[in-house]
């Protein structure tokens, strides 16, 4: 009998921790250690669990104990169905639509420290028709080489930089922006934490000169490694609060899912007022971080995102450069006004 009892309490405990890891932030566990890592890989988290529902399936044909095997399967393949369905609903193949005078396109690359040379970025950006192009882990000068490029290319560009230090080149972030969409300056102070900057990594906080267009954002949020967990959370907390006026684009790496932006939306927007660009478009469910692993088994958390002032015509992860060096793939998104 207490065997029995022994083995239904670990089919139990493993339904509720399965509950838990599959929508963390019914419980407000998304921004916690281990179900904000789990979570953010779903792919993976539903690959091991089938594996493991697979291999004691093999567990029933050879001993005892049927029943609680069963269920213990059971929980499993429910968990790695629940997390493939979060997957395909949030969009597992993305959206194509030709930019119009009146769109804006938002490309952005972590480039690993300038791993990928200026040629590539430039030529990247000038494919895919950018006006805005948001590079984490750029420094300035990479930055002015790739508006130089582009300019040759016929696609001159703004370059706007903020560095924490000149040491580390993960410690700069860098926008271009086009001059079609006007002259911007940036507004964020240019040293680490708020109320002026994200904590670790910097972001860039640019606005219009004349007050017409949108307040555009380069997003570098620190990753949730364990004893950077308190600034990464401060992080998305202040990206949020950029995002809480009605005219914002925001671009970059967040080291964050849809999921661990819960909590911090207001009026309907995923972070702020603002949603994400690559659910709207069909592939919120492809990861861009690692370019190891396949879309399905990665992490999205290379985003585009903006209020609803804008409309997304199309969003893409775009793996054909998956071997140019950096761990992240590019994202382009394609905006128009809501309405317009």
């Amino acid at each position: 009998m207490l065997p029995r009892i022994l083995g239904w309490a670990v089919v139990l405990g493993t339904a509720a921790l399965a509950a838990i890891l599959l929508w963390p932030q019914a419980f407000g566990l998304q921004n916690q250690w281990i179900a904000a890592h789990v979570v953010a890989l779903r792919g993976v988290a539903a690959a091991g669990a089938g594996l493991l529902a697979a291999l004691l399936a093999i567990g029933l044909l050879l001993g005892p104990g049927r029943r609680l095997i069963g269920a213990l399967a059971a929980v499993l393949v429910l968990f790695a169905v629940g997390n493939l369905g979060i997957l395909a609903t949030r969009g597992l193949a993305g959206s194509e639509s030709a930019a119009t005078s009146e769109s804006v396109t938002v490309l952005s690359w972590n480039t690993l420290g300038e791993v990928p040379d200026a040629s590539t970025i430039a030529s990247l950006a000038l494919e895919q028709g950018a006006d805005v192009v948001a590079l984490p882990e750029t420094t300035a000068p990479l930055g002015e080489e790739v508006a130089i490029a582009m300019r040759e290319g016929g696609r001159p560009m703004w370059v706007h930089t903020q560095l924490f230090d000149e040491i580390a080149k993960a410690r700069s972030t860098t926008i271009l922006i086009s001059p079609d969409l006007g002259d911007y300056e940036v507004v964020n102070d240019p040293w680490p934490g708020p109320p002026g900057n994200t904590n670790t990594l910097p972001s860039v906080v640019a606005e219009p000169v004349d007050g017409d267009g949108p307040r555009i954002v380069a997003v570098h949020a620190v990753a949730p490694i364990r004893w950077e967990l308190r600034n990464w959370r401060s992080d998305l907390d202040w990206l949020a609060e950029q995002c809480a006026a009605d005219d914002v684009i925001m671009a970059g790496d967040f080291n964050a899912t849809v999921d661990h932006f819960a909590g911090r939306g207001v009026d309907g927007g995923d972070l702020g007022r603002c949603a994400d660009a690559a659910v709207a478009g069909g592939a919120g469910g492809l990861g861009t971080w690692p370019t190891t692993l396949p879309e399905l088994f990665g992490s999205p958390i290379d985003h585009v995102l903006a209020t609803p002032s804008w409309a997304v015509e199309s969003f893409r992860v775009l793996d054909a450069l998956d071997d140019s060096g950096s761990d992240h793939r590019p994202i382009v998104a394609t905006l128009s006004r809501a309405g317009g």
